[in-house]
């Protein structure tokens, strides 16, 4: 579904070149969930607007669903970003003169053909927020707007969810129902989920943790496969 081929990313501060990502490469399979960690400032959200389509690496390549999205024109890109992609931000991002439910319908009209207002009271009522859809964002709390993020990002059924630290921002029980959410879909549809996280807990749910530290993968820790472990120990006596 993602495969990263040595993708850098530097940024060039008069003569001086500093090197955000040191040569990143990493395949994803369909349905994974994958927990990105990291300290701050080891690369972990500059690799998911790369992952992503918000941003471009410097050298390398970056193939979405078989698209090469590193070499794409902005249109094309934002055409790919559009249909294959639901991002939830930490901060929400949220449109504030837009209500609950135009802000999920938003992705849906800007990408797909036909009326997507069904779909989207049905992801509003399934994140809890069936009374709040005409409410706008300065009228919900942060757990909620979080929601409101999750049902736009689930709005176009993407094959890919990112999220960038989307429990940073709340509360642990809030919290708590974002990821449950965002485990549910990547479960009951197949989701591949990507998510950037400080959290321990959260990286322990994740089929798969890859660990950023100054721009490289210093650990990549796959999905837990008992038939292969229980091979090895055969072997090992």
């Amino acid at each position: 579904m993602i495969e990263v081929r040595d993708a850098r990313k530097w940024i060039q501060n008069g003569a001086r070149r500093v090197e955000i990502l040191k040569g990143i490469s990493l395949t994803i399979p369909a349905g994974q969930f994958v927990a990105i960690v990291g300290a701050s400032g080891s690369g972990k959200s500059t690799l998911l607007g790369l992952l992503a389509g918000l941003d471009t690496p410097s050298s390398g390549e970056i193939w979405l669903d078989g698209v090469p999205i590193h070499n794409l024109a902005e249109a094309q890109l934002a055409a790919v970003r559009g249909r294959k992609i639901g991002f939830v931000f930490q901060s929400y991002q949220l449109i504030a003169t837009l209500t609950a439910l135009e802000n999920v319908l938003l992705p849906f009209e800007l990408n797909l053909d036909g009326n997507g207002l069904k779909q989207a009271r049905r992801l509003l009522e399934e994140v809890g927020l069936a009374e709040r859809m005409d409410h706008y964002p300065v009228q919900l709390s942060g757990g909620e707007q979080q929601r409101v993020a999750l049902a736009r990002a689930f709005v176009v059924e993407p094959p890919i969810v990112m999220a960038d630290e989307p429990t940073g921002n709340l509360d642990s029980a809030n919290g708590r129902l974002v990821l449950d959410l965002l485990l549910e879909r990547n479960r009951r549809a197949g989701t591949t989920l990507v998510l950037v996280t400080h959290d321990v807990e959260v990286a322990s749910m994740a089929d798969r943790k890859i660990v950023l530290r100054d721009g490289q993968v210093v650990e990549d820790t796959l999905p837990y496969e008992p038939e292969a472990v229980a091979s090895e120990q055969a072997q090992n006596g």
